[in-house]
């Protein structure tokens, strides 16, 4: 009887509530003093989508700024171990002779925003495809004696996958402390039984924030998309490759074109911190084992690197401020592979202030990447980069996955972390920068050769693509940010 009677006012009830709960998240969203374009987007969707504005708003648009992945008291312990401690207190080394160098900044940078040293004693070995790596990975997995920690996107319950497992339940029955975490949204699709025979082993096995219900909207938008492993303290992995077959070129889209590092010195303490916080956001435990100390002067030719890691509990950017700060600081090259481009419009100023500056700027993506919307989003600034001299490399024989910023001739980043909108804001990333002409010239070899599997677009023929394909690319830019 009294929903009979408030029927006729349904709708006007609902309006009225609707009203009050997009005037609230409007008034959060404003009180977070994000930047004014994404602000005024979210008011607009808000404003215009009723129901559907405030979905997408619980889905995508809230901040974890203030979260923290780990307690002071915890950090202190992590950090003022032995062997972490001479590590930190190397960040007061100036590497270079000039206090306002571009990479000094750059090595100054990294420690304001995440307090990440200069490390200089680390030898580094690139791969460029699956089966280097694994195999490398596989005989260093096998050798390990006290711990093995992995942090993965995606692994894959197939052929590498599963060898990769049997190697861990070994190690596990061995003796060997055996720590695995997965990326729950990169692993959705995948068959839970793989990770039960690890645990059955006595493997310990984490999700990155678990997508239950109802956290679901908490979490859905935020992914783990490091890719680190690091073997007694010893030897660490770094790089863009998940463990799945595609890397071993048994993929749909042909040959995938990925890079990685497997590293030793100093930095693998880095990459251990790093686990290490990642792991006691997921089980609230802090990992004790240490990491080895590596006296200077015992490698050869020493590579000075640093770890940045950025994600959406980060104080900042710290990714995109890394790639502004190597732009801005090019003076005579630019060379960049990524997957996918979506670049901020401060990140494309950048690129177009230098290429018209006649900096050397080169961007190297994948013709037909492993997803279509991602494709076109990437299309559409193509015209602006050609605008302005920016070479445009098109790579022609499967999925260019790679992920490396060249500049000049003694710096490189590499890592997880893509030329894009989610990997700037709303992932968890990990790269290091690499302080090395020697290094340089090996990563600009590796590039030079993968360019001569691309075709290089000029502006000319860009312009006679067809009409449909321009405005897709228009539509599907709108979305960028929340691709």
């Amino acid at each position: 009887m009294i929903l009979a009677e408030l029927f006729p006012y349904s709708r006007l009830i609902f309006t009225i509530l609707y009203g009050i709960t997009a005037v609230a998240i409007i008034g959060v969203v404003v009180s977070e003093n994000r930047n004014p374009v994404k602000t005024l987007a979210w008011i607009t969707v808000l404003v215009l989508l009723p129901v559907v504005g405030i979905i997408l708003y619980i889905f995508f648009g809230r901040s974890l700024r203030h979260v923290r992945m780990i307690s002071r008291k915890k950090r202190l312990r992590l950090t003022n171990r032995d062997d972490i401690k001479h590590l930190m207190r190397s960040r007061q080394v100036v590497h270079y002779e000039d206090e306002k160098s571009d990479r000094q900044q750059m090595i100054n940078l990294v420690n304001s925003v995440q307090g990440s040293p200069y490390l200089a004693n680390n030898a580094v070995e690139i791969f460029t495809n699956g089966k280097d790596k694994f195999d490398a990975l596989k005989r260093d997995l096998l050798a390990a004696e006290r711990y093995i920690h992995i942090q993965y996107y995606i692994i894959e319950n197939d052929i590498i996958g599963n060898e990769i497992a049997d190697i861990l339940k070994q190690k596990a029955v061995e003796g060997v402390k055996v720590r695995v975490l997965y990326d729950h949204v990169g692993s959705f699709h995948f068959d839970m039984s793989y990770f039960k025979k690890l645990r059955k082993a006595g493997v310990e096995v984490y999700p990155f924030m678990q997508i239950t219900f109802p956290e679901f909207a908490n979490r859905i938008n935020w992914r783990n998309h490091r890719k680190i492993v690091v073997i007694d303290g010893k030897v660490g992995y770094i790089g863009g490759m998940n463990i799945a077959d595609r890397y071993l070129d048994r993929g749909k889209l042909g040959k995938w074109r990925d890079t990685h590092l497997r590293v030793v010195g100093d930095i693998v303490a880095a990459l251990q911190v790093s686990f290490a916080i990642d792991w006691n956001f997921m089980k609230r435990e802090l990992i004790e084992e240490p990491v080895a100390v590596v006296e200077p002067g015992s490698i050869a030719n020493p590579i000075g690197m640093q770890l940045v890691t950025g994600g959406p509990t980060s104080e900042w950017v710290n990714m995109a401020f890394v790639f502004q700060k190597a732009i801005d600081g090019a003076r005579k090259c630019i060379y960049i592979q990524t997957p996918y481009f979506l670049p901020s419009d401060s990140l494309l100023k950048a690129l177009q202030v230098a290429a018209l500056s006649k900096v050397d700027v080169r961007l190297m993506i994948p013709r037909k990447p492993d997803s279509v919307l991602l494709r076109y989003a990437s299309y559409s600034y193509v015209k602006q980069c050609l605008t302005a001299g920016i070479k445009i490399y098109f790579y022609e024989p499967g999925m260019l996955h790679s992920k490396v910023v060249l500049i000049d001739d003694d710096f490189v980043t590499t890592g997880s972390t893509n030329f894009d909108f989610r990997s700037f804001e709303h992932n968890f990333e990990s790269n290091v920068l690499l302080y090395s002409k020697e290094f340089n010239r090996r990563m600009l070899d590796v590039m030079r050769t993968d360019m001569q599997e691309c075709s290089r677009i000029s502006l000319r023929a860009w312009r006679k693509r067809p009409l449909w394909q321009k405005a897709v690319e228009s539509v599907v830019r709108l979305f960028g940010p929340l691709l």
